[in-house]
């Protein structure tokens, strides 16, 4: 396919361009997509039946929502190493095991943001070193009432329902 990018906003965190593209029964479509760096997600077992999901205000939304720990890649950052220090900032706890779980694309139709799942255990709690402007609170729970806040609607990001409900299909699996 020939493609053609143009760009039309340059962020911090990310940029907006136009893709021309000529599809393989030769007709041109152009459509205007976000180019993300990606970022991880991180499911903290505080033991065997407790996670520790957070308190987050997303101004995106103007609410505050129940998350897993998440955070964006930068530039050359291995997934594994942004997730340790993800879980650090946003949570406090420091993982001696983390390990990866998936890889998704969060909004292909608008984006090319590709996250990473990686679930942490064996945990030490410290302090949190949140960045200015986030509003942030830990909340540890059972595991079991995580995954009835999915199915009861509390929980509403797309990251955190993936995540969770991934995990919990593996734990009953063993």
């Amino acid at each position: 396919m020939d493609r053609h990018i143009q760009p039309l906003l340059e962020t911090q965190r990310f940029q907006v361009v136009r893709i021309k593209h000529r599809s393989s029964d030769g007709v041109e479509h152009t459509r205007d997509m976000m180019q993300h760096p990606g970022a991880v997600t991180v499911i903290p077992m505080v033991d065997e039946q407790h996670v520790c999901l957070i308190r987050n205000f997303r101004i995106g939304v103007n609410q505050t929502l129940i998350e897993l720990p998440a955070g964006t890649l930068e530039a050359g950052e291995d997934p594994g190493q942004c997730a340790r220090r993800e879980l650090v900032e946003e949570t406090g706890f420091r993982a001696e095991t983390i390990n990866r779980l998936h890889s998704f694309y969060m909004s292909p139709g608008v984006m090319d943001e590709r996250m990473h799942l990686f679930a942490a255990s064996d945990l030490e709690e410290g302090s949190a070193a949140r960045e200015p402007g986030e509003f942030i609170e830990n909340l540890v729970m059972p595991w079991s009432q995580a995954i009835e806040m999915i199915h009861d609607g509390e929980i509403q990001d797309a990251k955190t329902i993936v995540g969770l409900l991934y995990y919990d299909r593996i734990l009953n699996m063993l």
